[in-house]
């Protein structure tokens, strides 16, 4: 088993080995962002604009310098902690990405929270019961959720649970206009609005979780609860279980207590994929929706070609994910003392 000063040592040599890929990250994306069609010279200086006024501009943005030029500057100005200026908004794109960043993270981790609770047990019982009712609930919730894109289950959530029930607010983003946002600490509003003993306003933000979180928590039950299940029925067939119920251990002791906590590598690892791919891959529900995350405004600065927007949005997307990376790899440890992140 590790001492922390070893994990200590381990995690920076982990954020190390992460710099090159980093760059790499940093690199792909400045180049494929100038292969983007369009001209964001001539989207700032509008249709009116002649070749002279849009020259200009390009002269200003500095796009008229080679691209190693270019390059070098934004390596420079990344040194600084500067992401540029969206020409969309014109506003610093670091501003725009912590402003929108809190609200993907909370309708995300809501969203997997929804979906841990129903898929884990669900897994689980399907695992202990193969072929049977629950078995097959599984396979068909799982298909289900896979299939069905993430917009069109958002768009017949909302026809039924807003447009003919009623039940819903209207999907125009975190808040009903007749309430303002709780001070900001966070900027998840649920908390925030915790902290300022607003329940009015937790509530109404609650509300408007509800029906994106249910559509992305239905696109991401699939991948957990069949991963729950697949480890789940590898770990049963095992020689120490049939050894612990040989033993006379009860059934629950015997599922929780060693199978479970066996299967918890795989589903770790599968848990880390689905954040991943869900924070970066929810645009069409923050469209549906009308949510103000990163993921809509990454596809508004790519529609505009947007180069420092969208640069910031997949430099901040990398970071989140070897910072996500590195936190399975530390989980590792706890659950399983065997493995060792030096290994």
């Amino acid at each position: 088993m590790m001492y922390p000063q070893s994990r200590v040592g381990t995690v920076v040599r982990r954020l190390g080995q992460a710099l090159p890929v980093l760059f790499g990250v940093i690199l792909a994306t400045f180049v494929l962002t100038r292969a983007l069609p369009g001209d964001p010279a001539a989207f700032f200086a509008g249709p009116a604009a002649d070749e002279k006024s849009i020259a200009e501009i390009r002269k200003a943005l500095g796009l008229d310098r080679p691209l190693p030029e270019q390059f070098l500057v934004y390596l420079r100005d990344l040194s600084r902690g500067e992401l540029g200026t969206s020409i969309s908004t014109g506003q610093p794109v670091s501003e725009e990405l912590i402003r929108r960043l809190p609200a993907s993270l909370e309708l995300t981790f809501l969203a997997l929270l929804i979906s841990m609770i129903i898929a884990v047990p669900l897994g689980i019982l399907a695992a202990i019961n193969p072929g049977k009712l629950i078995d097959h609930i599984c396979r068909i919730l799982t298909t289900a959720g896979v299939s069905l894109p993430t917009f069109f289950t958002g768009l017949g959530l909302v026809f039924i649970f807003y447009y003919i029930l009623g039940w819903a607010p209207a999907p125009l983003g975190r808040l009903d206009f007749a309430y303002l946002p709780p001070p900001h600490v966070t900027g998840f509003y649920l908390i925030d609005g915790a902290f300022a003993a607003e329940w009015d306003t937790v509530y109404a933000a609650l509300s408007q979780l509800m029906l994106p979180c249910v559509t992305l928590a239905l696109f991401t039950l699939a991948p957990i609860a069949r991963m729950t299940r697949a480890s789940m029925i590898q770990v049963l067939s095992s020689d120490f279980i049939r050894t612990a119920r040989a033993a006379g251990l009860t059934n629950y002791t015997v599922l929780i207590k060693y199978a479970f906590r066996n299967a918890l590598l795989p589903l770790v690892t599968t848990l880390g994929m689905v954040f991943s791919f869900t924070l970066g891959a929810n645009v069409l529900v923050e469209k549906v929706f009308a949510w103000p995350g990163i993921g809509s405004y990454a596809v508004e600065a790519l529609v505009v070609a947007d180069y420092a927007a969208v640069q910031g949005f997949v430099l901040s997307m990398a970071i989140i994910f070897l910072i996500l990376n590195l936190i399975i790899d530390i989980l590792y440890t706890f659950i399983d003392p065997r493995i060792e992140l030096g290994n």
